[in-house]
């Protein structure tokens, strides 16, 4: 009879750690005395979390659920507020009033209906509106920073479709007490001092400075940037990236508000610089700002005097205080991710850079697969394997196509960094392919064929168009032949932009009112 696989161990806490352990624990009720699975997470009490992840993406909504934590409570908890997707300001042409946005909202009929070469011909006849505010009313909610939702809409549901912005380090906290108080997981505090193979390859147990040795079937390395298992005890290649994305240092710091009843950004806002760009993301108690840069193009003093001039115009009392925190970028991932009996997620299996908060969804992706892919035994393990690395291979491909969509396409002059980016031989290849086709066609679903796209079609469009890319649709007729049903659905965009926009409240004012009464759980 082959042995079954029960003992998941996890190594590293932070998000990575243990949102993990949450999804395994809920999927397969650890906490139930008669459960088949066992988690236990393995933390150091001294290793600080890197806690720069503050965007997600809207599949955090299902995360959330799965593992049983209300809205309410999260929102509460982690000093959470809405995210409605991103801002981008000077990325295009660096020049004042230059932005595009990329909301969480397909464009209006798509992808029934493509409304871009209708937007494009109604632009080139000096109609003058930028596509995202063309085809989704979110733009307009993002621009008077209104929320996405009433008091009175469910927990989860929403108006505008939306994600969250949340201090890492106290949502991090709130998946450990609810793993351990609600899903069963066991929770060590200890140093891994030892790796132990067994005469497999597998990893047998760990050794640990006061628990003694510890087996497991299955081990998660959540150990951040070092990858103790994968990379430092199974030695798996890391590919570097940073021929394509030149980010390598980020400086990050907190900035408070000017006043208590500031307006809340429902957005990400990422402002461009002269050898990277400026992160802005609003909590309801403070903001949590950051400068990402290429050192091959700027030094350090350079970066946090612009990061200085920043937070000025924020809050000119917040310079008096002005103490950033440096985390060096190695842009990048591991050749695989399941290696043996071993799979990293977070940090230790890669990163690129916080454009387009990438790194949680990751994490939210990989968990996710392991609870429900969970082999029943080690036979069956090395198909899992191979099943995960090809997903997660092609993942981190696409995300690494569509990061530098937002550099190549840039018209900047003014500094190296931006001209070296516009330069296709730093781009991937399928990228390269992907702009000569969409020279004479728009995306569409079909350009990304695979059930495990992270960005689809409709946010290269937003990001495209956004840029200023022209499209040739002199040679697509067929497409201007529905020209009545594209003024019809402007037309509805510009409806719902007015009643969104008269209906919802501010940012502020619901999560001051959800802190107070909380959302409607029906």
């Amino acid at each position: 009879m082959l042995h079954s696989l029960t003992q998941v161990v996890i190594v590293g806490g932070g998000t990575a750690g243990w949102l993990t352990a949450a999804r395994i624990a809920a999927y397969h009720k650890c906490q139930q005395a008669n459960a088949k699975v066992q988690v236990t997470l393995i933390e150091s009490s001294d290793v600080p979390p890197v806690g720069v992840g503050e965007g997600t993406w809207p599949t955090m909504r299902a995360t959330l659920q799965a593992v049983g934590i209300s809205e309410t409570e999260f929102l509460r908890e982690c000093d959470a507020s809405f995210k409605q997707g991103a801002k981008f300001a000077k990325w295009t042409t660096g020049a004042e009033g230059d932005f595009y946005y990329h909301p969480l909202m397909l464009p209006q009929g798509f992808p029934k209906f493509d409304l871009t070469p209708y937007w494009q011909q109604a632009n080139d006849d000096g109609m003058d509106i930028s596509y995202s505010n063309a085809v989704c009313f979110q733009e307009a909610l993002c621009e008077q920073g209104l929320a996405p939702k009433l008091i009175t809409t469910a927990e989860f549901s929403h108006v505008a479709n939306y994600a969250y912005h949340l201090d890492a380090g106290k949502f991090a906290s709130l998946l450990k007490k609810h793993s351990i108080n609600k899903l069963g997981v066991r929770h060590i505090v200890d140093h891994v001092v030892k790796v132990n193979n067994s005469v497999s390859g597998d990893i047998a147990t760990l050794t640990t400075k006061a628990h003694g040795e510890i087996a497991g079937d299955l081990f998660v390395d959540c150990t951040g940037f070092q990858s103790l298992l994968l990379g430092q005890h199974y030695q798996v290649p890391f590919v570097d990236q940073s021929d394509v994305l030149f980010i390598d240092n980020a400086l990050a710091l907190h900035v408070p508000y000017q006043s208590a009843d500031e307006d809340i950004v429902s957005h990400t806002v990422s402002t461009a610089q002269s050898a990277g760009w400026i992160w802005d993301i609003g909590l309801p108690s403070r903001r949590g700002v950051g400068h990402v840069y290429s050192s091959k193009h700027t030094n350090e003093q350079a970066a946090a005097d612009e990061l200085y001039q920043y937070v000025e115009k924020l809050n000119p009392a917040a310079v008096k205080d002005f103490n950033y925190r440096k985390i060096p970028i190695q842009s990048g991932h591991r050749q695989r991710f399941w290696h043996n009996n071993c799979v990293a997620v977070g940090l230790a299996a890669g990163f690129l850079e916080p454009l387009e908060a990438s790194a949680i969804v990751l994490v939210e992706l990989s968990a996710t697969m392991i609870a429900e892919q969970l082999p029943h035994n080690r036979s069956n393990m090395d198909i899992v394997a191979k099943r995960f690395n090809q997903t997660f291979q092609y993942r981190w491909a696409r995300i690494i196509d569509f990061l530098k969509l937002h550099y190549v396409l840039t018209k900047r002059q003014d500094s190296q960094f931006w001209r070296d980016n516009q330069d296709l031989s730093s781009c991937p290849q399928e990228l390269v392919d992907l702009l000569s086709l969409w020279s004479t066609r728009a995306p569409a679903d079909y350009d990304f064929t695979s059930n495990n796209e992270v960005f689809p079609a409709a946010s290269y469009l937003y990001v495209l168009y956004g840029m200023g890319f022209k499209t040739d649709f002199s040679q697509s007729d067929y497409l201007h032949q529905q020209a009545q049903q594209a003024a019809h659905l402007f037309q509805r965009n510009q409806q719902m932009i007015k009643q969104s926009c008269q209906q919802l409240p501010k940012n502020r004012e619901l999560l001051n009112k959800i802190a107070q009464y909380g959302l409607n759980k029906i």
